[in-house]
């Protein structure tokens, strides 16, 4: 069978952090296709102002490059298994993998998540050992990892034999040798290793079309736009076809715009042909995983399969005294239409509606990724509250199960103990634990996913900072008995609505750590602080001192304040119990009680647990 050899499609795949984007920019740089003069910034691919910020990339993006005469379409994936639903898709329309794994840390929990799934696809890898240049960085070991690692995910005995180039994508350099001193300004080694090993697509451009939507992207004079592969025949702007849909039906339609990729630009192009990837416009509807073909010929591709969401949470229109003040889009209309048009790109959401129109349960794949869209909600001017994230039960063979996690966590040796302890009380289970001989003790654990919200802070506290945790979602498990999760500490909520005195703080100081600065405004129900036991307590922190014109024998005493937690986003989802909302504007993140009231909070509470006596008793 005839191939395209003036074409290679590959995805970069690796766990977050190993350089996956720095080894894209330096491929656009090296390979010419960019002119002398024009400038490039760093981490190119990043366009999101999130991923510019975190470091992350949380959306896949296609690029392409021609290096001596190939044209080479490079798919950038996100790492984090949050954001596992872009992965698998982009799978599907490249026929090898550039693996990078980090020549110090090896193979981490993302590493297996993302080449588990490249695996299944039948994909051939090329690793590329990056960061060879960091001290103490181990690369024969690393790609024994890497060996180890294919063969405990089935690998067959091509994939098993993988060209291995070591490479600095900081420093631009590369090698097909291990050693640091081999090292050169080039990434010629990458660049043959691609066109040599990974497959050029098959040359069927006389069959019936069949282009397979895999990304979606939106353009205001076009509207929906759907990129993907042509898996065969060719494609012509103007022509007439058809999709057909994910539930089996049909659409005619005419393709009104088409577009190639080069560099980091989109191109109007004429007519595509097999193994090229493109993206087309014409049809409003277009969705993931549908396919385009001739109007006399309906031949769908398999749908692409997505996992399922593991976790979810209830977005509601912001209710509180503070409603309205910050933020331009308040009303349910507007974020149930911005939530609907986030489902339309991000096929890992799901969005349902309740039996209140204010309301909304969102589900995705993790605490990460629901973040992302919260903190892009709110950087676009809505206005939303938002409850305490929570896993999907499923119904399993007559089992209640619960989605398990798959947890590496590195720490020095002082804190294994309180490590091990605190996740045993989660109903984690530890697997294996290796001593690093640096210092260092690496542990996996399987964990239910519940026990692992909100811990990264209490993990952060044990190990003193010097800790890293990585966990992706392993599989459904029956339910984990005995562990009902939520925090340990109890809430200081504010009595009063007002703004915050200095005096005030430094009279409640002792109760535990405060959330809010001086002036800031506050109001009752809302939650000022963490109670340094495990009750809630109500404080007034608006209260002023008494002026008088007597004068004080300590007056002249200085007087230190501790310096309040100001928490982020994820710190105040984290803190999160089943009775709060963490109420979310355009400048402010606002910690508060579902009933503001406390008398009515009070009422609220004896009423619980006199069903549950009943309940008890009728058992």
């Amino acid at each position: 069978m005839s191939v395209k050899n003036n074409i290679r499609n590959i995805a970069i795949i690796a766990h977050v952090d190993h350089g996956k984007t720095t080894l894209v920019d330096e491929l656009l740089k090296q390979s010419g296709t960019f002119r002398a003069h024009e400038h490039v910034q760093e981490r190119a691919m990043d366009s999101n102002d999130i991923e510019k910020e975190r470091g992350i990339t949380i959306l896949a993006k296609n690029t392409a490059v021609d290096y001596e005469g190939t044209r080479i379409n490079i798919l950038d994936t996100p790492g984090h298994a949050d954001f596992g639903g872009e992965v698998e898709r982009i799978l599907k329309m490249v026929d090898g993998v550039l693996l990078v794994v980090d020549a110090f840390e090896g193979c981490m929990p993302q590493t297996r998540f993302v080449l588990k799934k490249a695996m299944e696809q039948k994909l051939r890898p090329v690793v590329v050992v990056n960061k060879i240049d960091r001290p103490a960085a181990r690369p024969e070991e690393v790609v024994d990892e890497v060996v180890d690692l294919l063969i405990d995910l089935g690998a067959d005995e091509e994939q098993l034999d993988f060209p291995v180039v070591y490479a600095s994508a900081l420093n631009g350099t590369s090698s097909a040798s291990a050693s640091i001193e081999d090292q050169e300004s080039t990434m010629n080694p990458v660049f043959h290793s691609i066109i040599e090993h990974v497959p050029a697509p098959i040359a069927n451009d006389d069959e019936p079309l069949q282009f397979q939507v895999t990304m979606l992207d939106y353009n205001d004079y076009l509207g929906r736009m759907g990129i993907g592969r042509v898996f065969r025949g060719r494609v012509k702007k103007g022509d007439s076809v058809s999709i057909i849909k994910r539930d089996g039906s049909h659409k005619n339609f005419r393709i009104s715009k088409m577009f190639g990729f080069i560099g980091l630009k989109r191109h109007e192009i004429e007519e595509a042909s097999a193994g090229e990837l493109i993206a087309i416009a014409g049809v409003e509807d277009i969705m993931v995983g549908e396919t385009v073909c001739p109007q006399d010929e309906h031949d769908p591709l398999p749908l692409v399969r997505i996992d399922e969401p593991t976790l979810q949470m209830t977005f509601l229109v912001n209710n509180s005294p503070f409603a309205g003040r910050e933020g331009d889009h308040v009303t349910s209309r507007k974020i149930e239409a911005r939530l609907l048009q986030q489902v339309e790109t991000d096929v890992s959401l799901l969005v349902e509606n309740t039996e209140s129109p204010d309301v909304w349960k969102v589900s995705g794949r993790g605490e990460l990724h629901l973040s992302i869209l919260i903190e892009n909600l709110r950087r676009e001017g809505f206005e939303l509250a938002v409850s305490k994230p929570e896993v999907i039960i499923r119904e399993i063979d007559g089992k209640s199960c619960e989605p398990y996690e798959s947890a590496q966590v590195d720490v020095p040796e002082d804190y294994t103990g309180s490590v091990m302890e605190s996740l045993g009380e989660r109903k984690g289970e530890l697997l294996n634990m290796v001593n690093k001989g640096d210092g260092q003790v690496r542990m996996d654990f399987l964990i239910p996913s519940r026990g692992l919200i909100g811990y990264t802070t209490e993990f952060m506290a044990q190990t003193k900072g010097y800790g890293i945790l990585n966990h992706s979602f392993e599989k459904y498990a029956p339910v984990a008995e005995g562990y009902t999760g939520g925090r340990r500490q109890g809430a200081l909520v504010s009595m009063e609505t007002g703004k915050v005195t200095q005096y005030a703080m430094i009279q409640v100081e002792d109760r535990g750590v405060l959330f809010v600065e001086p002036t800031t405004e506050i109001y009752e129900g809302m939650i000022v602080g963490e109670h340094n036991r495990d009750n809630d307590l109500t404080i007034n922190l608006t209260k002023a001192k008494q002026q008088t014109n007597i004068r004080s024998a300590t007056k002249e005493h200085t007087v230190t304040m501790k310096r309040p937690r100001i928490l982020s986003l994820e710190e105040a989802l984290e803190f999160l119990n089943d009775d709060e909302y963490c109420e979310v504007t355009p400048q402010s993140i606002r910690l508060r009680k579902k009933v503001l009231n406390k008398a009515m909070r009070e009422r609220e509470e004896k009423r619980k647990k006199l069903a549950l006596k009943q309940t008890e008793q009728a058992k």
